[in-house]
C-alpha cells in the first residue's frame, strides 16, 4: 500500500492514495490553515470508522442478513499532552435492514473489532475502544 501527501499552501496538504484518489486536508485558522478540509487526525478517525463499517456490512451480508444501510457515529478523546494520541474511541453503529438479528449484528461488530479491522485494532493499542448499536427496520 502506498500514499503520497504534498504540502500545498499554508497548512493545506493534498493526500493521494495508491488507488489514485485525492483528498485535501487542512488545519484550523489558529494553526495557519484555512479550514478547507478535514484535519489529519479526523481522517484517521473516519478511516477507522470506514474500516469497521466495511467489515460489519461484509460480515452481515455473508450471514445472509438483509442489510440496507450502515452508519457509524464515532466519538473520540485525545490525550491532553503531546503526542495527543486517541485515548478513548466509541463506535455507535446504526444499521437499517429487514429483520436484522441483534445477535448477528453484535457478532459482526465483535469480529470487526477483534479480528478484521486493522485500523481499530491498531488504535486499540493506545485507546479504549467501545461499541454499541441500534437497529432500524427498513
Amino acid at each position: 500500500m502506498k500514499a503520497r501527501v504534498e504540502w500545498k499552501d499554508g497548512m493545506s496538504f493534498l493526500g493521494e492514495s495508491g488507488s489514485g484518489h485525492t483528498i485535501l486536508m487542512d488545519g484550523p485558522p489558529e494553526a495557519g490553515g484555512k479550514n478547507l478540509g478535514p484535519r489529519p487526525m479526523e481522517m484517521l478517525l473516519m478511516g477507522t470508522g470506514g474500516c469497521a463499517a466495511f467489515d460489519v456490512v461484509l460480515i452481515l451480508k455473508k450471514s445472509r442478513q438483509d442489510i440496507r444501510n450502515c452508519m457509524v457515529e464515532i466519538e473520540a478523546e485525545r490525550a491532553p499532552e503531546e503526542p495527543k494520541v486517541f485515548t478513548r474511541i466509541h463506535f455507535h453503529f446504526i444499521l437499517t435492514g429487514k429483520q436484522l438479528k441483534p445477535d448477528q449484528v453484535e457478532r459482526a461488530i465483535k469480529l470487526s473489532a477483534e479480528k478484521y479491522c486493522s485500523a481499530s485494532i491498531m488504535l486499540g493499542k493506545t485507546a479504549e475502544l467501545t461499541h454499541d448499536f441500534k437497529i432500524l427496520e427498513a
